[in-house]
């Protein structure tokens, strides 16, 4: 099957309403032009997520206006603050100055689902948008954001198979280069990013060369990697998952303390498969109810296998 930039659009929005993220279109969100936050979404999840230490509207304000000061014109070091942030949370402190510092996190990675949340929600804000127009130093529609409390933290830039002349070498082009010189405010929240022709379907860093842009070939319980059109559908439920997002965003992306170059790096799936399952085998063999001796993961270009028994 070949798709037309607009089916595959569409089907990306349909494969992520699967995976319980709505699908909103740019023309319902209300922002100034220039703006890449929805505040709305950031401003109602941190007053509901910290009612119970009062914070108030202001003071979500102050919030907000610290991350949209952060210059785009050095969007490495602005993301790479912005994406510590996300992670690790970070205090505030109150206005009224009697009162103690919150530690704060933009996104809630508990797993608790607020009051009358149905079974397995988490309490965040999920939206796909499409035909968002972003008015940077030029007007850009990017093919997709995936926004989560208001944080454009997946960008989707599609390219059509049929297309002779388009390839997904210019999805990529069209992110790094034009989208990084004419709207550099959105890729200071970004997570990472998502190409596809329907056919190759890829993720890696906003700041990654396009070698580094990889398939997510795999789901937990499949037994088989695949390919092709069949890519799309395992880096949807393999990447997009809301546990999983969560968890990719704020466990499995590396940016270095310093380096003399713009360098992030996002997991592949046998990194992250391989990490998880060390990780709760670790947890089991504790002493002394365990062995004690937690595995050790071997790592390859296409595979990775956890060991059990070493120690």
């Amino acid at each position: 099957m070949k798709f037309t930039e607009e089916k595959l659009e569409q089907a990306f929005i349909a494969l992520l309403g699967d995976e319980e993220i709505p699908h909103v279109s740019g023309h319902e969100i209300q922002r100034e032009a220039s703006e890449v936050l929805i505040k709305e979404d950031l401003k109602n999840f941190l007053l509901q997520q910290y009612k119970a230490e009062g914070l108030t509207v202001s003071e979500v304000d102050i919030i907000i206006r610290q991350l949209e000061k952060l210059p785009s014109s050095d969007i490495y070091e602005s993301n790479k603050t912005i994406m510590k942030l996300i992670a690790d949370g970070f205090a505030f402190k109150r206005e009224d100055r009697s009162k103690k510092d919150i530690w704060i996190y933009l996104l809630d990675y508990s797993d608790l689902p607020a009051e009358g949340a149905k079974a397995g929600e988490d309490n965040n804000r999920y939206k796909i948008v499409n035909q968002l127009e972003i008015y940077g130093y030029e007007k850009r529609i990017p093919d997709g954001i995936l926004y989560i409390n208001g944080l454009p933290l997946v960008v989707f830039e599609f390219k059509s198979a049929i297309r002779e002349e388009a390839t997904i070498h210019d999805a990529y082009v069209q992110l790094t280069v034009r989208y990084k010189r004419d709207i550099p405010e959105l890729f200071k929240y970004n997570a990472f990013c998502v190409i596809s022709d329907g056919v190759n379907n890829k993720a890696g860093s906003f700041f990654a060369p396009y070698t580094f842009y990889y398939a997510w070939r795999k789901t937990e319980g499949l037994d088989q990697e695949v390919d092709g059109i069949d890519s799309m559908y395992t880096l949807i439920r393999g990447m997009f998952n809301r546990k999983r997002l969560r968890d990719i965003i704020r466990n499995f992306i590396f940016i270095p303390d310093s380096s003399k170059k713009d360098e992030k790096i996002v997991c592949r799936y046998p990194q992250y498969y391989a990490a998880n399952k060390l990780f709760r085998n670790i947890i089991r063999q504790q002493r002394p109810m365990g062995s004690g001796k937690g595995g050790t993961y071997f790592g390859a270009p296409e595979a990775a296998r956890v060991s059990p028994c070493f120690s």
